[in-house]
């Protein structure tokens, strides 16, 4: 997979969580076991995963809200942290269990990134301290 394309999932992956943010959590089951996301995509509602992976976003997104400046930065590294540790586990998973090389190539695109994003983030964190 290319780094454009790496680029476009990711910004798909921050897409969705900033319409989950700003929308708040809508559950909106479509007919034929489609989801509609707070960003409008459509999802299958397999992919959804339980009701505790859509609190703990809605959780994630919650310790944001009323945040501002340092406080703000300090709060949206600690969930991003979280967020791309589930990513890269995930990931790990897809290297084990996924047919599909192309899903396969993503997950060690996804490891990269944001195992180098997570270091980022961290050494952020420390700074802020």
């Amino acid at each position: 997979m290319n780094k454009t394309a790496s680029i476009v999932v990711i910004a798909l992956v921050v897409g969705g969580l900033v319409g989950f943010a700003l929308n708040g959590n809508k559950k909106n089951t479509m007919p034929g076991g489609m989801h509609e996301m707070a960003d409008g995509t459509m999802m299958a509602d397999e992919m959804m995963g339980s009701d505790s992976m859509e609190q703990m976003m809605h959780d994630m997104n919650a310790e944001l809200v009323g945040k501002t400046g340092d406080e703000f930065d300090k709060a949206f590294i600690e969930q991003m942290i979280i967020h791309h540790q589930g990513a890269v586990e995930m990931a790990e998973l897809a290297l084990e269990n996924a047919e599909m090389q192309e899903i396969k190539d993503l997950a060690e695109d996804i490891i990269t990134a944001q195992t180098k994003e997570i270091k980022m983030m961290n050494e952020w964190r420390v700074n802020m301290q």
